[in-house]
């Protein structure tokens, strides 16, 4: 059992500046993340990064790890939270090699800062080789997977798109276009609005300066991802703009429709929530005196937000109020809200998986085995939809949007852990000796 009086989960932006606030105001301050590296999906690789990379020389990026290694914080990659109990205690799954290691932590306090993850929406096709989310596939190249010269289509919705078309053109990818399915009278008034954000408004621009020769064409989707001549790896998709319809060839599909915040622990230890997020107070307390959340699990509101909102959370670990930092965290959940507004998902993504399209991907379900069920209980009762190695996170938002089923309770583990992570080293070491003579 390690204690420590601040625990944070998550090592993105918000849970580096919560982490960095309590540590620096006397708190003793640990972080868990499930990535070797802190910084998140925006910061991927924050501490090491490839000699001459595209991605170097972002300076807010460096001012908050450095701020975070001098804070006296410590960081502890690799470990999976499957287990926490409001009373103050969690268990990780941390993984090295063939060996699985369980660890328990005790804390005062607790900062959840656990980010989003992409929304998928299946459609014919989206299986197939070569069909990516959006932000995966920005992961990817940022971790070294080769791009240069490869035709590449963005599509989905929200602002991550022109931001992995123009890093993905940076790598050297042929972006083609970039579909967006919000329409432009959606758009038009957000995009109006940016003019009272410099920052954000410069941000895009610049987005938009990398893709000129890009086509970004607002009210189209994609209706089907088709194979090339191999038939299995993808040669082209199809687009509708709900008029009329067309097929643009392409080697990659990054495909993802906006983000869905990552809430499952704080469901587990029975935080209230406002809809789909988590509900907290101008402190950023959940309704659970010790837990605080800051970040994405709150609103999807971006960078500048999550870092507002960790400060916040860190500074009241330590007893302090950030005023200001609390009117600029007002103004970042107008723009989260204007932003939900703007990049709504149409209706006509509902009608664009056929009966034999997988929606579980780990259980292999298709859409047609959901006809006829009528909660998403019923459905992995009869269908084992969710059930798999992801525990739902990737059919559960798709699922809540085609049918409206929400998932209606969040059970520890919250991700499949092996036996053996809960034995003692002698009988891990027996376990691998009867392994070796099998």
């Amino acid at each position: 059992m390690t204690r420590t009086e601040v625990l944070v989960i998550g090592a993105g932006p918000a849970g580096i500046a919560a982490a960095t606030a309590a540590a620096e105001n006397g708190r003793q301050v640990i972080v868990l993340d499930d990535n070797l590296n802190a910084g998140g999906q925006i910061w991927r690789g924050a501490t090491v990064e490839k000699a001459g990379s595209s991605h170097q020389g972002n300076a807010a990026k460096r001012r908050a790890m450095t701020r975070l290694q001098q804070s006296g914080a410590q960081v502890l990659g690799g470990r999976c939270v499957f287990s926490v109990e409001a009373s103050g205690t969690l268990q990780t799954l941390q993984e090295t090699g063939s060996d699985s290691l369980v660890e328990q932590f005790q804390f005062d306090q607790l900062i959840l800062a656990t980010g989003a993850r992409e929304r998928f929406l299946p459609f014919p096709g989206w299986t197939l080789a070569g069909v990516f989310g959006a932000g995966g596939l920005q992961a990817l190249v940022k971790g070294g997977y080769p791009v240069a010269g490869k035709r590449v289509i963005v599509a989905g919705t929200g602002p991550l798109l022109l931001a992995v078309a123009a890093h993905l053109a940076q790598d050297g990818a042929a972006v083609s276009s970039v579909l967006e399915q919000a329409t432009l009278a959606q758009l038009a008034p957000f995009a109006t609005s940016l003019w009272a954000n410099p920052a954000k408004l410069v941000q895009g621009a610049r987005y938009r300066g990398k893709l000129w020769k890009t086509p970004y064409r607002t009210g189209s989707w994609i209706i089907e991802a088709i194979a090339g001549s191999d038939g299995r790896k993808l040669g082209a998709v199809r687009v509708t703009n709900g008029t009329r319809t067309w097929e643009e060839p392409c080697d990659l599909l990054a495909c993802g429709y906006h983000l869905v915040p990552n809430t499952e622990i704080a469901a587990l230890l029975g935080c209230t929530f406002r809809g789909a997020f988590v509900q907290v107070d101008d402190a950023q307390r959940t309704s659970l005196p010790n837990v605080f959340c800051a970040g994405e699990p709150t609103g999807i509101a971006g960078l500048e937000a999550a870092m507002v909102q960790g400060e916040i959370a860190g500074l009241s670990c330590a007893g302090l109020i950030g005023t200001s930092l609390q009117k600029r965290a007002v103004v970042e959940r107008a723009f989260a809200r204007r932003m939900e507004k703007a990049f709504s998902l149409r209706p006509e993504l509902r009608s664009l998986p056929r009966a034999d399209t997988i929606v579980c991907r780990c259980e292999d379900v298709a859409f047609g085995s959901l006809h006829g069920r009528t909660s998403w209980t019923d459905a992995k009762l009869q269908t084992r939809c969710g059930m798999g190695p992801c525990q739902g996170r990737t059919c559960g938002p798709a699922v809540e949007y085609l049918l409206g089923w929400r998932p209606v309770s969040v059970r520890q583990p919250l991700f499949p852990v092996p036996l053996q992570a809960f034995c003692s080293h002698d009988e891990r070491v027996e376990i691998n000796q009867l392994k070796e003579k099998v």
